[in-house]
């Protein structure tokens, strides 16, 4: 059974992509604007976002800093102005690899304020106005990053986690109010943030793989898409195990 409204046909519907201007986001841009959907998409980098814009008819670009909360306000605003939003989808998100032995609390701050405040004055725009009009989906873009600790993503995987924790009780809140949520839980694909890594990345897929892939959960109705299956099912299996065993499988399998 579906646990969100199946969203199939993007004919006419209108999106607001955050976190747009590579990688994931400018991937599910470009597939869902291929199947007719008005694409509204957002980012830092406003170069990136009007060459998208300029490409075709019923793309827009709309510059953001998520980490300025009266600018996601605004835009929130401009987005939800020119109509009801069927889909809106954080994707924006700060990387960088850290360990415990070399601690940058800058970076960790920064982690913080891109990853989990970013996405709450998101939130926070976003919902007033999905209430408002009684419909909607609303989706955040985490990683399997954030299922449990794992050397390198020290920084990183615990602001995934609490991305994880606020889809929950979103959902929980929110699908009785007729609006969908979905997390989106990533392995690895191949954008600027991942190019950084030094290590072999195991399965790893295009951004347009990771659009399709996430374009036939929303089909589903699904919660939590997750991808690729082949490396992600085991992932999730790892959760459940005793702590011993989870800390040394994960010692073994990468050597740190």
């Amino acid at each position: 059974m579906s646990l969100n409204p199946p969203l199939r046909d993007w004919a006419g519907r209108r999106v607001w992509i955050v976190g747009a201007s590579s990688g994931i986001g400018r991937a599910v841009a470009e597939a869902l604007h291929a199947r007719g959907a008005t694409v509204l998409v957002s980012a830092r980098q406003a170069g990136a976002l009007q060459a998208f814009a300029d490409a075709a008819p019923g793309r827009y670009a709309l510059p953001l800093d998520v980490t300025d909360r009266a600018a996601v306000e605004r835009a929130a605003a401009n987005a939800f102005a020119g109509g009801p939003l069927d889909l809106v989808l954080f994707c924006a998100g700060h990387y960088r690899p850290q360990r415990a032995t070399a601690i940058d609390t800058d970076e960790l701050l920064r982690h913080q304020r891109v990853n989990v405040e970013g996405a709450l004055h998101w939130v926070g725009a976003c919902v007033p106005h999905l209430l408002a009009q009684g419909s909607g989906h609303l989706s955040l873009v985490g990683s399997v990053a954030g299922y449990r600790g794992l050397p390198q993503a020290l920084a990183y995987g615990p602001t995934k986690a609490a991305l994880a924790h606020l889809a929950d009780g979103l959902f929980l809140d929110l699908r009785p109010r007729g609006i969908g949520v979905s997390l989106i839980s990533p392995g690895f694909v191949a954008t600027p943030l991942t190019a950084q890594n030094t290590f072999r990345m195991p399965a790893l897929i295009t951004p347009e793989q990771a659009a399709d892939a996430i374009l036939r959960g929303w089909a589903r109705g699904a919660f939590e898409i997750h991808f690729p299956r082949r490396f992600t099912v085991w992932l999730r299996a790892l959760r459940c195990l005793p702590d011993r065993w989870y800390f040394a499988l994960v010692h073994r399998a990468t050597g740190l």
